[in-house]
Protein backbone atom coordinates (compact mmCIF):
# COMPACT_ATOMS: atom_id res chain seq x y z
CA UNK A 1 0.00 0.00 0.00
CA UNK A 2 1.27 3.50 -0.73
CA UNK A 3 2.38 5.75 1.95
CA UNK A 4 0.11 8.64 2.39
CA UNK A 5 1.27 12.32 0.92
CA UNK A 6 3.16 14.00 3.33
CA UNK A 7 3.76 17.89 2.62
CA UNK A 8 7.37 19.16 2.45
CA UNK A 9 7.88 21.48 6.01
CA UNK A 10 7.02 25.33 4.63
CA UNK A 11 10.03 27.40 3.37
CA UNK A 12 11.02 30.82 4.22
CA UNK A 13 10.08 33.14 7.02
CA UNK A 14 6.68 31.69 8.32
CA UNK A 15 3.96 34.23 10.17
CA UNK A 16 2.61 33.95 13.94
CA UNK A 17 -0.52 36.01 14.54
CA UNK A 18 -0.31 37.47 18.40
CA UNK A 19 -2.43 38.09 20.60
CA UNK A 20 -3.40 41.64 21.34
CA UNK A 21 -5.06 43.80 24.02
CA UNK A 22 -8.06 46.33 24.16
CA UNK A 23 -5.26 49.17 24.88
CA UNK A 24 -3.00 48.20 21.13
CA UNK A 25 -5.71 49.60 19.29
CA UNK A 26 -5.13 53.20 21.42
CA UNK A 27 -1.28 52.14 21.14
CA UNK A 28 -1.86 52.13 17.19
CA UNK A 29 -2.85 55.41 17.43
CA UNK A 30 -0.42 57.41 19.55
CA UNK A 31 2.27 55.75 17.54
CA UNK A 32 0.93 56.64 14.63
CA UNK A 33 0.41 60.34 15.16
CA UNK A 34 4.04 60.52 16.28
CA UNK A 35 4.78 59.25 12.51
CA UNK A 36 2.55 61.95 11.36
CA UNK A 37 4.36 64.79 13.70
CA UNK A 38 7.98 63.64 12.25
CA UNK A 39 6.89 64.37 8.73
CA UNK A 40 4.36 66.65 8.52
CA UNK A 41 4.57 67.56 4.87
CA UNK A 42 3.97 63.88 3.48
CA UNK A 43 0.86 63.66 5.52
CA UNK A 44 -0.68 67.26 4.32
CA UNK A 45 -0.45 65.82 0.62
CA UNK A 46 -2.04 62.26 1.40
CA UNK A 47 -4.57 64.01 3.84
CA UNK A 48 -5.62 66.24 0.63
CA UNK A 49 -5.85 63.31 -1.02
CA UNK A 50 -8.04 61.37 1.04
CA UNK A 51 -10.32 65.01 1.40
CA UNK A 52 -10.40 65.00 -2.40
CA UNK A 53 -12.05 61.56 -2.10
CA UNK A 54 -14.60 63.02 0.44
CA UNK A 55 -15.50 65.94 -1.59
CA UNK A 56 -16.44 63.25 -4.69
CA UNK A 57 -18.41 61.40 -2.12
CA UNK A 58 -20.18 64.32 -0.91
CA UNK A 59 -21.16 65.15 -4.68
CA UNK A 60 -22.67 62.05 -5.40
CA UNK A 61 -24.73 61.99 -2.21
CA UNK A 62 -26.12 65.39 -2.93
CA UNK A 63 -27.24 64.37 -6.50
CA UNK A 64 -27.59 60.51 -6.11
CA UNK A 65 -27.80 59.08 -2.70
CA UNK A 66 -28.40 55.42 -4.25
CA UNK A 67 -24.82 55.42 -5.33
CA UNK A 68 -23.30 56.41 -2.36
CA UNK A 69 -22.80 52.66 -0.79
CA UNK A 70 -21.33 51.98 -3.70
CA UNK A 71 -18.84 54.81 -3.78
CA UNK A 72 -18.55 54.31 -0.22
CA UNK A 73 -17.47 51.10 -0.83
CA UNK A 74 -14.82 52.21 -3.28
CA UNK A 75 -13.20 54.71 -0.69
CA UNK A 76 -12.67 51.27 1.34
CA UNK A 77 -11.31 49.80 -1.60
CA UNK A 78 -8.94 52.73 -3.02
CA UNK A 79 -8.10 54.17 0.61
CA UNK A 80 -5.77 51.46 1.97
CA UNK A 81 -4.22 51.66 -0.85
CA UNK A 82 -3.91 55.07 -1.33
CA UNK A 83 -2.47 54.96 2.30
CA UNK A 84 0.63 52.20 0.98
CA UNK A 85 3.16 55.77 0.73
CA UNK A 86 2.24 56.06 4.44
CA UNK A 87 2.88 53.20 5.63
CA UNK A 88 6.23 53.16 3.76
CA UNK A 89 7.12 56.21 6.08
CA UNK A 90 6.61 54.67 9.29
CA UNK A 91 8.34 50.97 7.61
CA UNK A 92 11.28 53.46 7.19
CA UNK A 93 11.17 55.11 10.31
CA UNK A 94 10.94 51.85 12.37
CA UNK A 95 14.19 50.65 10.57
CA UNK A 96 15.63 53.99 11.13
CA UNK A 97 16.06 55.09 7.70
CA UNK A 98 14.96 59.08 6.48
CA UNK A 99 11.10 58.62 4.24
CA UNK A 100 10.83 61.52 1.45
CA UNK A 101 8.20 61.70 -0.58
CA UNK A 102 9.53 60.14 -3.96
CA UNK A 103 9.51 56.83 -2.11
CA UNK A 104 6.51 56.89 -0.82
CA UNK A 105 4.45 57.99 -4.29
CA UNK A 106 6.51 54.91 -5.60
CA UNK A 107 6.64 52.38 -3.00
CA UNK A 108 4.38 50.11 -4.98
CA UNK A 109 6.13 49.51 -7.83
CA UNK A 110 8.67 46.70 -6.64
CA UNK A 111 4.90 45.23 -5.41
CA UNK A 112 2.55 45.42 -8.35
CA UNK A 113 1.59 41.91 -9.38
CA UNK A 114 0.54 41.17 -5.60
CA UNK A 115 -1.30 44.79 -6.05
CA UNK A 116 -2.98 43.64 -8.57
CA UNK A 117 -4.64 40.19 -7.49
CA UNK A 118 -5.49 41.95 -4.24
CA UNK A 119 -6.62 44.96 -5.91
CA UNK A 120 -8.77 42.42 -8.19
CA UNK A 121 -10.76 40.71 -5.29
CA UNK A 122 -11.17 43.74 -3.48
CA UNK A 123 -12.82 45.29 -6.54
CA UNK A 124 -14.92 42.79 -7.13
CA UNK A 125 -15.97 42.31 -3.68
CA UNK A 126 -16.79 46.64 -4.20
CA UNK A 127 -19.29 45.85 -7.26
CA UNK A 128 -21.13 43.42 -5.33
CA UNK A 129 -21.53 45.78 -2.72
CA UNK A 130 -22.95 48.22 -4.70
CA UNK A 131 -25.02 46.21 -6.66
CA UNK A 132 -26.36 45.06 -3.36
CA UNK A 133 -27.02 48.31 -2.30
CA UNK A 134 -28.72 49.52 -5.42
CA UNK A 135 -30.81 46.34 -5.27
CA UNK A 136 -31.61 47.87 -1.40
CA UNK A 137 -33.18 50.63 -2.92
CA UNK A 138 -34.68 49.23 -5.90
CA UNK A 139 -36.83 46.58 -3.39
CA UNK A 140 -38.02 49.26 -0.36
CA UNK A 141 -38.92 52.31 -3.08
CA UNK A 142 -40.31 50.74 -5.82
CA UNK A 143 -41.79 53.86 -7.27
CA UNK A 144 -38.53 55.18 -7.64
CA UNK A 145 -35.13 56.15 -6.50
CA UNK A 146 -35.58 58.88 -3.81
CA UNK A 147 -33.64 62.17 -3.74
CA UNK A 148 -31.13 62.81 -1.49
CA UNK A 149 -33.59 64.59 1.09
CA UNK A 150 -35.79 61.51 0.86
CA UNK A 151 -32.94 59.17 1.63
CA UNK A 152 -32.55 61.33 4.61
CA UNK A 153 -36.53 61.23 5.56
CA UNK A 154 -36.29 57.37 4.91
CA UNK A 155 -33.52 56.72 7.75
CA UNK A 156 -35.21 59.04 10.64
CA UNK A 157 -38.84 57.95 9.29
CA UNK A 158 -39.83 55.07 12.12
CA UNK A 159 -41.80 53.23 9.26
CA UNK A 160 -38.81 52.59 7.48
CA UNK A 161 -36.90 50.53 10.30
CA UNK A 162 -37.13 47.60 7.42
CA UNK A 163 -34.94 49.51 5.05
CA UNK A 164 -32.58 50.68 7.46
CA UNK A 165 -32.01 47.47 8.85
CA UNK A 166 -31.52 46.18 5.80
CA UNK A 167 -29.58 48.47 4.01
CA UNK A 168 -27.32 48.28 7.28
CA UNK A 169 -26.92 44.75 7.54
CA UNK A 170 -26.47 44.24 3.55
CA UNK A 171 -23.06 47.24 3.84
CA UNK A 172 -22.12 45.85 7.56
CA UNK A 173 -21.19 42.78 5.74
CA UNK A 174 -19.47 43.63 2.59
CA UNK A 175 -17.58 46.29 5.11
CA UNK A 176 -16.65 43.29 7.00
CA UNK A 177 -15.09 41.15 4.36
CA UNK A 178 -13.31 44.18 2.81
CA UNK A 179 -12.41 45.16 6.07
CA UNK A 180 -10.78 41.47 6.90
CA UNK A 181 -8.92 40.97 3.88
CA UNK A 182 -7.54 44.19 3.94
CA UNK A 183 -6.72 45.26 7.37
CA UNK A 184 -3.11 44.15 7.78
CA UNK A 185 -2.78 42.72 3.90
CA UNK A 186 -1.65 45.75 2.58
CA UNK A 187 1.11 46.41 5.00
CA UNK A 188 2.24 42.62 5.31
CA UNK A 189 3.07 42.79 0.97
CA UNK A 190 4.74 45.98 1.66
CA UNK A 191 6.80 44.49 4.18
CA UNK A 192 7.27 41.22 3.10
CA UNK A 193 6.88 41.07 -0.56
CA UNK A 194 4.47 38.29 -0.06
CA UNK A 195 1.58 37.13 -2.35
CA UNK A 196 -1.79 38.89 -2.20
CA UNK A 197 -3.61 35.22 -1.54
CA UNK A 198 -1.11 34.65 1.44
CA UNK A 199 -1.65 38.82 2.88
CA UNK A 200 -5.09 38.26 2.49
CA UNK A 201 -5.21 34.78 4.45
CA UNK A 202 -2.83 36.28 7.22
CA UNK A 203 -5.22 39.46 7.47
CA UNK A 204 -8.57 37.05 8.05
CA UNK A 205 -6.47 35.57 10.18
CA UNK A 206 -5.55 38.51 12.85
CA UNK A 207 -9.55 39.28 12.79
CA UNK A 208 -10.56 35.98 13.65
CA UNK A 209 -7.78 35.24 16.28
CA UNK A 210 -8.71 38.81 18.48
CA UNK A 211 -12.51 39.48 16.96
CA UNK A 212 -12.99 41.65 19.78
CA UNK A 213 -9.66 43.93 19.15
CA UNK A 214 -10.10 44.22 15.66
CA UNK A 215 -13.76 45.23 16.59
CA UNK A 216 -12.91 47.77 18.37
CA UNK A 217 -10.08 49.10 15.86
CA UNK A 218 -12.55 48.95 12.77
CA UNK A 219 -15.34 51.18 15.85
CA UNK A 220 -12.07 53.68 16.27
CA UNK A 221 -11.57 53.86 12.40
CA UNK A 222 -15.02 54.38 11.38
CA UNK A 223 -15.60 56.88 14.50
CA UNK A 224 -13.06 58.96 14.26
CA UNK A 225 -13.57 59.02 9.75
CA UNK A 226 -17.14 60.04 10.21
CA UNK A 227 -16.24 62.63 12.93
CA UNK A 228 -13.30 64.23 10.47
CA UNK A 229 -16.35 64.92 7.79
CA UNK A 230 -17.64 67.45 9.34
CA UNK A 231 -17.86 70.63 8.96
CA UNK A 232 -16.83 69.86 4.75
CA UNK A 233 -14.75 66.76 5.84
CA UNK A 234 -11.99 68.91 6.67
CA UNK A 235 -10.81 66.93 9.71
CA UNK A 236 -10.14 64.23 6.99
CA UNK A 237 -6.99 65.92 6.28
CA UNK A 238 -5.87 65.23 9.61
CA UNK A 239 -7.41 61.71 10.33
CA UNK A 240 -6.74 60.15 7.30
CA UNK A 241 -2.84 60.20 7.61
CA UNK A 242 -3.27 59.69 11.07
CA UNK A 243 -4.93 56.17 10.57
CA UNK A 244 -2.57 55.28 7.84
CA UNK A 245 0.38 55.64 10.16
CA UNK A 246 -1.46 53.68 12.55
CA UNK A 247 -2.64 50.71 10.10
CA UNK A 248 1.11 50.03 9.93
CA UNK A 249 1.85 49.87 13.71
CA UNK A 250 -1.37 47.59 13.30
CA UNK A 251 0.23 45.46 11.07
CA UNK A 252 3.53 45.12 12.71
CA UNK A 253 1.97 44.69 16.33
CA UNK A 254 -0.62 41.53 15.01
CA UNK A 255 1.78 39.47 12.86
CA UNK A 256 4.93 38.27 14.08
CA UNK A 257 7.50 36.54 11.52
CA UNK A 258 9.52 33.48 12.37
CA UNK A 259 12.54 33.22 10.63
CA UNK A 260 13.39 29.69 11.75
CA UNK A 261 11.26 26.82 10.02
CA UNK A 262 11.51 24.96 13.04
CA UNK A 263 9.62 27.62 14.87
CA UNK A 264 6.75 27.79 12.09
CA UNK A 265 3.20 27.44 13.10
CA UNK A 266 0.67 26.27 10.89
CA UNK A 267 -1.81 28.09 9.05
CA UNK A 268 -4.63 29.01 11.49
CA UNK A 269 -2.57 28.64 14.73
CA UNK A 270 -2.16 31.60 16.99
CA UNK A 271 0.75 30.09 19.26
Amino acid sequence: MASPYVPPPPEGPQSRILVLGFADPFRWLALGWHDLRQHPGIALFYGLCFWGMAQVLALVFKHQPEYTMSLVSGCLLVGPFLAMGLYEVSRKREQGELPDMASSLMCWDRHIRSMGMLVLVLMLMALLWGRASLVVFAVFFNTGMPSTTGVIQAVFNPQNIEFLMVYLAVGGVFAVLVFGLSVVSIPMILDRDTDAISAGITSMRVVLSNPGVMLLWGLLLSALVLAALWPWALGIVLVGPWLGHASWHAYRCSVEWQESPEEAVTLGSTN
